[in-house]
């Protein structure tokens, strides 16, 4: 008896991809103390970031957009949307800018690391990815931890250094070397990062 094909789980998205664009606590509304700090890294980062995923998009590489859950244990990431999108909302910008579309995937997070408890990693190994591109704040703690995760499970890792943001510029300087020195992280500019060539239709 045949086996029976693999489920599709994401639409018309790639059913296997060695890389994956992971933007991690993008989707905020900024309403914590240390953002002032913060905010002020994020239309450069935003810029960087928007243009590497317009890139993954027509490379048919999935996006995956690895959020906190803002302590609420809800499953709703639209509406979360919906929340950083609001007038009250100091992350609106960036929100706007960056925002998924229909055919990107989301985690939600209850903590630091994109890993813990978590589906991230069921996603990954149904799409067959090794390789996953790091972006997203704050450097020196969700994209460490989730690189660091990632690292003991063996994926080859990607932070470009422009597409990375945390509170000062020091600690995001030392999050990056740490990743470099420590996980193997590739910390290229993102201009300087080259998709496999496209072999799926660019998602949207």
């Amino acid at each position: 008896m045949p086996l029976p094909r693999k489920s599709s789980l994401h639409g018309s998205a790639p059913e296997t991809s060695e890389v994956a664009l992971l933007l991690i606590d993008v989707i905020n509304p900024l309403d914590f103390p240390e953002a002032g700090q913060l905010k002020r890294y994020l239309p450069a980062m935003t810029r960087n970031i928007s243009r590497l995923r317009a890139r993954a998009h027509r490379a048919g590489v999935p996006v995956i957009y690895i959020n906190d859950n803002f302590g609420r244990w809800r499953s709703d990431f639209r509406a979360q949307i919906d929340h950083c999108l609001s007038r009250e909302s100091r992350g609106s910008e960036m929100v706007r800018a960056l925002q998924p579309g229909e055919k990107d995937y989301f985690v939600l997070k209850p903590k630091n690391s994109g890993f813990f408890a978590t589906t991230l990693e069921t996603l990954l190994r149904h799409l067959g990815v090794r390789r996953l591109i790091l972006t997203g704040i704050a450097g020196n703690s969700c994209v460490l931890f989730t690189a660091n995760d990632a690292h003991m499970r063996d994926y080859e890792l990607v932070a470009p250094v422009d597409c990375i943001a945390s509170n000062t510029e020091k600690g995001n300087r030392q999050a990056l070397q740490l990743m470099k020195e420590f996980l193997q992280a590739d910390t290229r500019p993102s201009s300087k990062i080259r998709f496999p060539r496209k072999k799926w239709p660019a998602t949207k």
